[in-house]
């Protein structure tokens, strides 16, 4: 198995679920469900990065390092690149970016882009699904990727992407084009390039789109992408996506 890092990105003050780390899912921090995520992955070293005390004290109990990081990052992989250095972390070490609002990500695909990255010439990787249904795909949360024949990626977007000219230029119940993939926001860096990351000026796409990947994109650089070996559940980032976190919490029991 890929020797990885799990390293988890949480910060205290998100503007639509403030607090979020320490949001209760079934009686329990969300973090520490994300920690125990990474966990099962098979992680040799689970990291928590966060700039809240709180945040750090929730997953005392569990094989977890805390790395302290400033409050003013404009992204999780930003907050990844301090603790690359404060861990001193050597630059061919392989970091998975877990984010900590994914209690359910399963543990086959952390360890899925552990291995892609390392399959690839890139210092960056990340998955994909197949999108299976039109309100995916024109739905602007759920961020879509077009790769190449290598399988880097060759664009990130919100809108809808490849798209089909003469099928949507009046239909837009069509499903979807064969092949249209979408995004899972999870990362892994070779740990010398998120130094690299850090340096890189906010790019014009990135701003426009909000994604902070193209910023890699825009570079020169180059993103792996891998399929997904299983489903990824949606993420947490409202209190409408809390309630449903707690009730799939419910049923699974």
């Amino acid at each position: 198995m890929t020797d990885f890092i799990a390293a988890i990105p949480a910060r205290y003050s998100a503007s639509r679920l403030p607090g979020k780390p320490l949001r209760l899912i079934a009686g329990e921090p969300m973090v520490v469900h994300v920690a125990r995520r990474a966990l099962a992955a098979g992680a040799s070293q689970v990291v928590l990065a966060t700039d809240d005390q709180r945040i750090a004290d929730a997953v005392s109990a569990y094989r977890v390092t805390v790395c302290m990081t400033r409050v003013d990052h404009a992204s999780g992989t930003d907050r990844l690149a301090e603790c690359a250095e404060q861990l001193k972390w050597t630059d061919q070490q392989i970091i998975v970016n877990l984010q900590g609002d994914e209690p359910f990500a399963p543990a086959a695909g952390i360890r899925a882009v552990a291995e892609v990255l390392e399959n690839s010439g890139a210092p960056m990787a990340t998955l994909a699904t197949i999108i299976e249904d039109t309100e995916t795909y024109f739905d602007t949360n759920a961020v879509k990727v077009v790769r190449s024949g290598n399988g880097n990626a060759l664009y990130f977007s919100r809108a809808p992407m490849p798209w089909q000219r003469d099928r949507f230029a009046n239909d837009r119940i069509s499903t979807p084009q064969a092949g249209a993939l979408r995004h899972i926001g999870i990362y892994a860096y070779r740990a010398g390039f998120l130094k690299t990351f850090s340096q890189l000026p906010m790019g014009s796409l990135e701003q426009l789109e909000a994604l902070e990947q193209l910023r890699v994109l825009e570079a020169g650089y180059a993103i792996a992408v891998g399929i997904a070996p299983e489903a990824f559940p949606p993420g947490v980032d409202t209190e409408a996506d809390l309630l449903r976190a707690e009730q799939r919490f419910q049923t699974s029991k």
